[in-house]
């Protein structure tokens, strides 16, 4: 780490503890020549995901939008914003460990499914409604049946 006083390309670490949010590690550094100290910070580094929709177009993976779309699955059910928040967190979190960072929207749509289905159920059908696309009343009670068969 370069001395932001002297120039020195070498120092030692002092003290290091994580800052206040987590996610990030706060390191008081000595430079080896002048010894003056100073602060760094080291985060993790995220690559971009890019979701690929249905149609074929690219857009910038969205938190505000898995996030949103949850919540109007579990629109007047018991599931807090919390238990959405961590499920949208396990999300992302799983899509940053994937090592392809072009992610099909289908994949995200299962995910998310996957964890509804454990935390309620009827939010389950509701978010499957809309990203199966039902066609009518026979598709909707062939999915009804799988989650019956399931428990």
């Amino acid at each position: 780490m370069k001395c932001p006083f002297c120039g020195y390309l070498d120092s030692k670490v002092v003290d290091s503890r994580p800052a206040e949010d987590g996610a990030s590690i706060r390191r008081r550094r000595e430079c080896l020549e002048c010894h003056k100290r100073f602060t760094t910070f080291e985060v993790m580094e995220t690559l971009p995901v890019v979701v690929i929709k249905k149609d074929g177009s690219r857009q910038s993976f969205d938190r505000s939008k898995l996030l949103n779309s949850m919540i109007r699955a579990c629109e007047k059910r018991t599931v807090s914003f919390d238990t959405l928040n961590h499920i949208a967190d396990e999300i992302e979190q799983t899509l940053q460990n994937d090592m392809s960072r072009e992610i099909p929207s289908a994949r995200i749509g299962e995910l998310v499914m996957d964890k509804l289905k454990d935390v309620d159920e009827v939010s389950y059908v509701r978010f499957a409604s809309v990203y199966r696309q039902f066609k009518d009343i026979s598709t909707f009670m062939e999915e009804l049946s799988k989650l019956l068969q399931e428990k």
